[in-house]
């Protein structure tokens, strides 16, 4: 099986949750269906699917570094940090926390990272393009060069639009219609 259609079968099975009442999203919409892929990208089946599938996209921007705003973006930094190294590419990965460190340096982006570098954020689930946008603001705050935000899935909700308003383009390996399609063809 192709690398792409294995990892959309693992999130569809394992992230894709439908609901007729819905789910209440960080962007405090309600939708009747929700991401979770934490379920797939914690996953040991995943992670190399999820390394090659995203060093792929972002390569072409030519990054010095990787990274993205913590919980979802960790395992993706992670996977794609490993995947360089396979291919013998140097690349820093990068976490930006949602608050600066109480403590010791006070930062919010931990990694060997410094001004000037060319970077890409790393995103599960594009919505609005708001978690996003804060990891582009911080890493561009750091002095990092963003040049793109690479997402596993875009939802179609407008993120797309923001991101590109901030200069920036939005490559997703998957929409949110290639779940809805799949779910109306098991029906």
């Amino acid at each position: 099986m192709d690398p792409k259609e294995k990892l959309f079968n693992l999130l569809y099975e394992r992230s894709f949750l439908y609901r007729e009442e819905g789910f209440k999203l960080a962007s405090g919409k309600v939708s009747p269906y929700y991401l979770d892929c934490k379920k797939t990208t914690l996953a040991a089946e995943a992670l190399p699917l999820i390394g090659k599938l995203l060093w792929q996209e972002v390569k072409r921007f030519s990054p010095e570094a990787v990274g993205g705003l913590t919980l979802g973006a960790d395992p993706l930094v992670a996977a794609v940090c490993f995947e360089a190294g396979l291919a013998g590419q140097k690349i820093e990965g990068f976490i930006v926390r949602k608050e600066a460190k109480g403590h010791g340096t006070r930062r919010f982006l931990e990694g060997n990272v410094a001004p000037g570098m060319h970077a890409v954020i790393l995103e599960d689930v594009v919505t609005t393009g708001g978690s996003s946008l804060k990891a582009v603001s911080r890493a561009r705050e750091a002095g990092l060069e963003v040049r793109a935000v690479v997402a596993l899935v875009d939802r179609e909700e407008g993120g797309r639009e923001a991101i590109a308003a901030e200069g920036l383009e939005l490559v997703s390996l998957f929409r949110i219609r290639d779940f809805l399609a799949r779910l109306k063809s098991s029906s």
